[in-house]
């Protein structure tokens, strides 16, 4: 049997994401506004938002 995540779990991991998400999508924006053409500029997000849910998760993993 699997293990289920506790509600309080779920909503913590929802809310690394959106958080993560938020991060990439105004790293995109500034980056975006500052001159960088269209498609650099989501992929800076992308490795903004990558770099957030890294960080997450390694302090998970560190707390256990």
């Amino acid at each position: 049997m699997g293990h289920l995540m506790a509600a309080t779990q779920l909503l913590s991991l929802l809310l690394a994401l959106s958080a993560a998400l938020h991060v990439g999508s105004a790293a995109a924006f500034t980056a975006w506004r500052a001159g960088t053409p269209p498609a650099l500029a989501l992929l800076l997000g992308g490795g903004a938002t990558g770099s957030a849910c890294a960080l997450y998760i390694a302090a998970v993993s560190a707390y256990r």
